[in-house]
């Protein structure tokens, strides 16, 4: 249901033997898988095919009740061309996701799907899979155009390294506290915590969730909200995170809302003129290398 040739949602409903009580919510996690990838596909491209397999780990049988634990191993093919794919973009996602899965036997004797529960220990919800962020209604504190034009982003700015004197030695090494307002130690201690699995103290946006990820290491490290109204959470220049999503700014979940906000309006952040002069306490986004000489970012990620 997430590709792009995805089946009609009726042709993948009749597929599914299940009892009655099972059946609403497989039709609603059809219907909201269906939504899910036409996000994906709108977005970047969504997912070209799937390719699916389950192992069995467990059965136990009771009577004319049956549980199954599985693992699904699955494959999310990108819509990248060979080319592409051998010169470096990657060919598809993958994941591996226990289930608990649950059947009843019918009265021909046919087994009947009962339940079917994911294990995501208490992290994001994966790809294959659905959740309440999926069946309501979009949000838009993900970022959005902000109520000013910004100009073009221009040139890295240059900035040199510090030596490997000035740092943490080895492999990802991070720039040493030029203040005592910001700990980069702790930025980075909290990107170690939640990089796979989501803090349940924030709100989420679906698939896009990587600078709201972001806003929430550099809130960890020492960084201050700016502004917190509601008529400033359309503009670049405040950054805040709030109760409800109205509340919140444009910039604290949108990559390119949140680039404006830290490297012109905020200045807590400037460009590199290459990749290669990141260290692990920097930030990388799309078209753009962030750090500072005073007051650096965390973490070297896609924002």
């Amino acid at each position: 249901m997430l590709t792009t040739s995805a089946p009609a949602l009726g042709f993948a409903a009749a597929h599914m033997r299940t009892t009655r009580a099972m059946a609403a919510q497989a039709q609603e996690d059809l219907t909201a898988l269906a939504a899910k990838g036409e996000r994906y596909e709108k977005v970047d491209g969504g997912y070209t095919k799937a390719q699916v397999d389950v192992s069995v780990d467990d059965s136990t049988v009771d009577g004319s009740n049956a549980t199954l634990q599985l693992t699904e191993h699955t494959r999310l093919y990108l819509p990248f061309t060979q080319q592409e794919v051998e010169d470096g973009a990657p060919e598809y996602e993958e994941l591996s996701l226990p289930h608990t899965v649950k059947f009843t036997k019918a009265g021909d004797g046919s087994w009947l799907l009962a339940a079917d529960k994911a294990d995501t220990e208490g992290g994001p919800t994966p790809t294959t899979q659905v959740s309440d962020v999926d069946v309501e209604p979009e949000t838009t504190d993900g970022g959005a155009t902000a109520d000013e034009d910004e100009g073009s982003k221009g040139e890295g700015s240059g900035i040199t390294p510090p030596s490997e004197s000035d740092t943490d030695t080895g492999a990802g090494a991070v720039k040493p506290a030029a203040t005592a307002a910001y700990s980069y130690h702790q930025m980075i201690a909290y990107a170690d915590k939640y990089w796979d699995h989501h803090n349940s103290a924030y709100r989420t946006y679906g698939g896009n969730d990587c600078t709201n990820f972001l806003s929430q290491i550099m809130l960890a490290g020492g960084w201050k909200p700016a502004g917190g109204s509601i008529i400033q959470r359309t503009s670049n220049k405040y950054w805040f995170y709030g109760p409800t999503n109205i509340w919140t700014s444009y910039t604290w979940g949108g990559a390119e809302n949140w680039y404006w906000f830290t490297i012109k309006h905020s200045k807590r952040t400037k460009s590199l003129r290459n990749v290669y002069d990141l260290l692990a306490s920097d930030v990388l986004q799309a078209g753009a290398f962030l750090t500072s000489p005073t007051t650096p970012p965390t973490l070297t990620t896609k924002a």
